[in-house]
């Protein structure tokens, strides 16, 4: 065997875009990226690859990992907390057009509560809405029905999803008419 086949090939030296609302953070990537030997880019132009905290909105070409981020759209999702490892190697995935997740990331949806605390659960409002769902209509629809905001159609939407532990509409549904069952077989 040659030299060149054995010798280790070394990381590739990225540039790194931040995009960090606390200029606190801001700094600490800045550290961290330096510290991983990448180059921090002082524009997106610039940049291999951005490194967010939280959520946000690329219109660049660019891929892009999000610290703490909920939107499952993009190609990097890392804790909040990620380690510096981590970090590096979400970054140089990404940069190689790999979809990283920290474990967990993709659960997104609501937590559900006990099947116990249903019966009292929701909210009259939320069972009409719940019912203009089954009913087929839109949330504008819903909200010109009940003479609300499309707004606090969300809202009581949301909040309908997080009680069901559901992510749907045909979710919450199915939720409701499996537990009108078992309250009817009960009494």
């Amino acid at each position: 065997m040659s030299d060149a086949t054995t010798q280790l090939v070394a990381p590739r030296r990225l540039r790194v875009a931040i995009y960090a609302a606390d200029p606190l953070r801001r700094a600490a990537l800045r550290r961290l990226i330096a510290n991983a030997d990448h180059d921090v880019a002082d524009s997106t132009e610039a940049a291999d690859v951005l490194l967010c905290d939280g959520d946000c909105r690329s219109t660049e070409a660019r891929p892009f990992v999000a610290l703490g981020g909920t939107d499952t759209g993009q190609a990097g999702l890392l804790a909040s907390d990620a380690d510096a490892n981590q970090i590096d190697a979400a970054l140089r995935a990404v940069a190689a057009g790999l979809i990283v997740r920290s474990p967990g990331a993709e659960e997104t949806g609501f937590a559900a509560m006990k099947e116990t605390d249903l019966q009292m659960l929701l909210t009259p409002r939320e069972i009409e809405v719940l019912s203009a769902i089954g009913e087929g209509m839109t949330n504008k629809l819903i909200a010109r029905r009940l003479n609300i905001s499309l707004h606090t159609v969300k809202f009581h939407i949301e909040s309908l999803f997080r009680k069901l532990g559901v992510r749907t509409r045909t979710q919450a549904l199915a939720k409701a008419s499996e537990r009108r069952r078992i309250e009817t077989v009960e009494l």
